[in-house]
């Protein structure tokens, strides 16, 4: 096997997250450094606890997770019960994590790593920005000393998410926003932005989760749910033997009952884990350099990412936006990796309820 692609996960764990830490520890090109916590979809120790979770759910309890900022640079903490539970992990229940928290700051993660092998590390985060903006400031040099930085967060063309042209991840902290994107624009390599315009076309769905379910060889697999003749996975928990289909099965149900309320569909956006996949393979998307700004003081568009598509600024452009993504292609790994990580990690011991 080539070199393994040394990454540094920052997540705000969250059901996509989860989905995304899943990714990452079934790729076998990932090295995963460690991963940081961020405040974002639940507070900051929630995303602790369910990233150690999910990790050693994966039988990866031995990476590193440290916990960061609790709260935005400047704003008061929101948070994203609604969408992904009040623990962050839909319908899903995982036993407490076993293993302890970092000593280490997770600013202090990103930039002593960074540090000890520089030109090798990608960052990618997955969440607000807050962390990356602490270790800015405590390093400045970090954009030439990382190898990539993937951000997950941004509408560059289509809707936003949380307000009509602003995602959820650049809302929660606009301000650490601009501070990582404004430090990036003397940088040698440009980030990669995966925004919605190309992850809310990785649109995962029930018959996803039966066919991962089937290729990890979990019996029962799910699909009794989808023969209800009503809301696919409506069930009250997932009838899957294999624990990690079960953690997934009952995770993106919350999710799918919220798209179903709020999108008109019964499935959802895995947004984390394509940006994960495009950090891994860059073949996965098709990308523009953009300038790109964050609006700040906006009463209505405030953390909207302003993209100057006719180069009105006459900046040097400053993100490789995501413009097209082979979401099919990214589906068919999901199922085909995490359902391969679901069969190895399960046991005898633990293959049945």
């Amino acid at each position: 096997m080539p070199d393994r692609i040394p990454i540094l996960l920052d997540v705000d764990t969250g059901i996509d997250d989860a989905m995304a830490l899943l990714y990452a520890a079934a790729s076998p090109e990932a090295e995963i450094v460690a991963v940081t916590c961020v405040a974002g979809n639940v507070d900051a120790r929630q995303v602790a606890e369910n990233t150690r979770a999910v990790l050693e759910l994966a039988g990866r309890g031995d990476i590193e997770v440290a916990l960061g900022r609790e709260v935005p640079l400047v704003r008061p903490l929101e948070t994203t019960p609604e969408t992904h539970g009040p623990r962050g992990l839909g319908y899903a229940e995982l036993p407490p994590a076993a293993g302890a928290l970092s000593t280490r700051h997770a600013s202090d993660v990103i930039v002593e790593e960074a540090r000890r092998r520089p030109g090798e590390l990608t960052l990618v985060t997955l969440g607000p920005l807050t962390n990356l903006a602490v270790a800015l400031d405590r390093e400045p040099e970090l954009p030439r000393l990382l190898k990539a930085w993937v951000v997950m967060g941004g509408s560059y063309r289509s809707p936003g998410n949380t307000a009509p042209t602003t995602e959820w991840n650049m809302h929660v902290d606009p301000e650490a926003a601009k501070i990582a994107l404004d430090a990036w624009e003397q940088a040698d390599q440009r980030p990669l932005a995966m925004g919605l315009d190309v992850t809310e076309r990785a649109k995962i769905t029930p018959e996803h989760v039966v066919a991962l379910a089937r290729r990890a060889g979990s019996t029962p697999d799910d699909s009794i749910a989808l023969a209800r003749g009503e809301d696919p996975m409506h069930a009250r928990s997932s009838v899957a033997a294999n624990p990690v289909v079960r953690f997934i099965a009952d995770a993106l149900r919350f999710y799918m009952e919220f798209h179903s309320r709020n999108d008109g569909f019964y499935g959802a956006f895995i947004h984390d884990p394509f940006a994960v996949a495009a950090a891994l393979d860059r073949t996965l998307v098709r990308t523009e350099a953009l300038t790109v700004d964050i609006e700040l003081r906006g009463s209505l568009t405030s953390g909207e990412t302003v993209t100057d598509w006719r180069r009105a600024w006459k900046r040097l452009p400053n993100l490789d936006v995501a413009i097209e993504g082979d979401a099919a292609r990214f589906l068919d790994r999901f199922v085909e990796r995490v359902g391969d990580l679901a069969a190895r990690v399960v046991s005898p011991a633990t293959s049945s309820r």
